[in-house]
């Protein structure tokens, strides 16, 4: 049986969509005294937006303040006032995006063999790819180590562990006979973030239709004993 899939969001629709789930947005140093009217608080969270684009399109090293100030529309003054150097804002970032994602893995329902089994999947599957779109940078550097052993590495081994140990108690309760449900869970969450990087970075040409709808029948076929009648996309 054939399904219509949903169109994933532009990065922009991603990004207005995290904004508006996580209002309060974490302040870096020099605010984080100080009580944020509902002005102050736009002002963080669109520098912070502005900063997770500005990441995504240069990389950790090359980003300048300057890039994220123009980004954002506002002055070095600002900026200052709300974080104290671009390491401070990533650690902002990065701070969000680690509840953003146990959240995202908490979400994970336990996923039956069934067609409801393989709809619930791909939905959990599009909202990582939302989270991805926007966080990415910062994602990608917790996987690729790029920050070194600071803390933004023990925060991705932390983040990235505890999400491998929530997909492995799902998988374990699918009740798969012949694997591994840790080992299982390691390679699903090294498949969807890579996948992710490989199609936000434009390194593999494919829709993001045709990435969920063949993550989500391979993962639900070889994981979750799934019995669906999907025809993944070619």
């Amino acid at each position: 049986m054939a399904r219509g899939s949903r169109r994933a969001p532009s990065r922009r629709a991603a990004s207005g969509s995290a904004a508006s789930e996580h209002d309060d947005a974490r302040a870096g140093r020099p605010a984080q005294n100080r009580e944020l009217r509902a002005r102050g608080k736009r002002t963080m969270r669109k520098l912070l937006d502005a900063g997770a684009d500005v990441f995504a399109q240069r990389g950790y090293h090359a980003a300048r303040v300057d890039d994220i100030v123009k980004l954002a529309d506002t002055s070095h003054g600002t900026f200052y006032l709300y974080f104290a150097n671009k390491e401070d804002l990533f650690r902002a970032l990065a701070l969000d995006v680690a509840e953003q994602m146990m959240q995202l893995a908490e979400g994970l329902p336990d996923v039956a063999p069934d067609d409801s089994g393989y709809a619930e999947l791909r939905a959990w599957l599009e909202r990582f790819g939302e989270l991805y779109d926007h966080y990415g940078a910062v994602i990608g550097a917790w996987t690729e180590a790029e920050i070194g052993g600071s803390e933004f590495g023990r925060l991705g081994n932390d983040v990235l562990g505890e999400f491998t140990r929530v997909v492995a108690e799902r998988i374990r309760a699918a009740r798969p006979e012949g694997i591994s449900a840790t080992v299982a869970s390691l390679a699903v969450v090294a498949m969807i973030e890579r996948f992710n990087y490989y199609v936000l970075s434009r390194q593999v040409k494919v829709t993001r239709d045709a990435m969920l709808d063949t993550l989500a029948h391979v993962i639900h076929r070889g994981v979750f004993n799934g019995v669906d009648d999907v025809a993944a996309a070619s």
